[in-house]
């Protein structure tokens, strides 16, 4: 298990590399919700998500040997694009494999950041490309099933803990569980009494699957939210999860879509429906536990077009 002096080493090594990102009451999603809500905008960290975190602490972690062979990495976008950023402000080679799925404009991100791309049929194979790689002298950096990464992605628990009082409920977005173990060991380091909890859009359930089946499995994929699109956890975030998270809720791709309109409404953040999904799971919180809550938002990437976000919206009638 990742503990609180593991995520107190991974701030001290990335600080100047990454942003201290804002902590902030939210007055449009306080109204919207009826209770105090606030938002850590992980969405203006370096390269628009939480991945720079954790892909900063593996890199800053490799040996000399390593950093000549160079790095790979799996993505549906975020860690790809984090990877590839900070490999090149690093002076280290990447390798980002990703499904064709991904959005194209990360693709072409990934690329502007000088990283190598290649792309696959989806991401059970983009999986076995990034093993093939590493068995060829690569160095993996896994988006989730790595204790550096998920030390450096709990670096936002770390700062949420220390920015923002008395929260009762925080909702955190999960794909292969990386950003939950590690924002959930900060908080319950720091915060023992809150409630932490996952959110999953359907046809991307690799944790709440875990979590029903008693460990990883895994999971076929259908959600439009690539980001959030793991084949499975592992073990080493199902560990976390199970022991630390109250629970994770699944919500539909059109929930997480309309999530990202109302953060551009009332939130006036410009985010993808990766977190976008956690508005329509704050709602079901606030069902269970009640109006005295406190929120508090992992607000955890903005990488999306808005042409894919209204084209999204026209899918599902959100027009």
């Amino acid at each position: 298990m990742i503990g609180i002096t593991d995520i107190e080493h991974a701030a001290e090594q990335i600080a100047g590399h990454v942003v201290r990102t804002p902590t902030v009451p939210s007055p449009g999603l306080s109204a919207l919700l009826g209770v105090p809500v606030t938002a850590k905008l992980e969405l203006l960290q370096r390269t628009g998500s939480f991945k720079a975190r954790g892909a900063t602490a593996r890199l800053l972690a490799l040996t000399g040997a390593e950093r000549a062979a160079g790095v790979a990495a799996v993505s549906g976008g975020n860690h790809g694009i984090a990877l590839a950023a900070m490999a090149a402000a690093l002076g280290v080679k990447a390798t980002v494999v990703m499904p064709g799925s991904a959005p194209a404009r990360s693709v072409e991100i990934v690329r502007e950041a000088g990283a190598s791309v290649r792309l696959t049929d989806g991401m059970d194979a983009a999986f076995s490309l990034a093993t093939r790689l590493r068995d060829e002298g690569l160095t993996l950096v896994h988006p989730f099933d790595d204790p550096v990464v998920i030390a450096g992605q709990g670096t936002v628990g770390l700062e949420f803990a220390e920015d923002a009082d008395d929260l009762t409920d925080v909702l955190v977005s999960v794909g292969g569980g990386g950003l939950i173990a590690g924002v959930a060991a900060a908080l319950r380091a720091r915060r023992p009494g809150l409630r932490i909890w996952g959110v999953e859009t359907e046809g991307a359930e690799a944790m709440s699957r875990a979590l029903a089946a008693g460990g990883p499995v895994p999971v076929p994929l259908s959600s439009i939210v690539s980001t959030l699109s793991a084949p499975s956890v592992s073990q080493l975030t199902y560990d976390h999860a199970s022991a630390l998270v109250t629970e994770v809720l699944v919500v539909s791709d059109r929930e997480a879509v309309r999530g990202s309109l109302e953060l551009a409404e009332h939130a006036k953040v410009w985010a993808e429906p990766a977190a976008g999904c956690l508005l329509p799971a704050a709602r079901r919180v606030l069902q269970r536990v009640g109006e005295s809550a406190r929120l508090g938002l992992v607000v955890c990437g903005g990488n999306t077009t808005t042409g894919d976000v209204l084209a999204w919206s026209e899918r599902f009638g959100l027009r």
